[in-house]
């Protein structure tokens, strides 16, 4: 499982208590496919067990930025939201399994552009929203206009289009994240 450097490595054990087995986790609130809460980078902001859910369900759209290199920009997304309101980023890093701390992340101008659009919920399949080197800028932008971010998607066989999402983090009190099951529902065609 990739793990974002200084993150716990993720350790499972099971124990057999005759009729019935029971498991120990052990792992980071940002291990695999997590969603941040604002308070992951606001001393003042939701936890994750208060996110409002309307933000992770329902109408989702995917854009495939595998071409824009490191940085996604606000021009590589200009034009493609549309009145989407959850958006998810497929680029050039997904289905790796390995860190790398070159990965494409998103940058501040095109945070502004998603925020000043309305949107809900950013998705991406990276280790992070903000690159290796951030200042936590492009965090604070999208949390603190309401936008949930998830991170480390596996969006390999999934082709750019509308979908309706649901993205459901653990439910644990007081935490800034939590490991998510985000599942796509693609729309049948009338």
């Amino acid at each position: 499982m990739l793990v974002f450097p200084g993150d716990i490595i993720p350790s499972f054990s099971q124990s057999d208590h005759g009729r019935y087995l029971i498991s120990d986790l052990h792992l980071s609130s940002h291990t695999g496919t997590h969603i941040d809460a604002p308070a992951h980078y606001l001393k003042s902001g939701d936890t994750i067990d208060t996110v409002p859910l309307r933000n992770l369900m329902g109408g989702c759209r995917v854009i495939d930025v595998s071409g824009a290199g490191s940085l996604i920009t606000a021009a590589h997304l200009r034009g493609m939201i549309r009145g989407a309101t959850r958006i998810l980023l497929k680029t050039r890093f997904s289905g790796m399994d390995t860190f790398t701390n070159a990965y494409p992340s998103l940058a501040l101008d095109a945070a502004f552009l998603l925020t000043d659009a309305g949107v809900e919920c950013i998705g991406i399949d990276s280790p992070s929203i903000e690159s290796f080197e951030c200042d936590g800028s492009v965090h604070r932008q999208l949390l603190e206009k309401g936008c949930l971010i998830i991170e480390v998607l596996d969006l390999s066989g999934v082709p750019e289009g509308d979908y309706e999402m649901v993205a459901l983090p653990l439910r644990l009190e007081g935490l800034d994240g939590a490991p998510a099951r985000v599942v796509l529902i693609q729309h049948l065609e009338e």
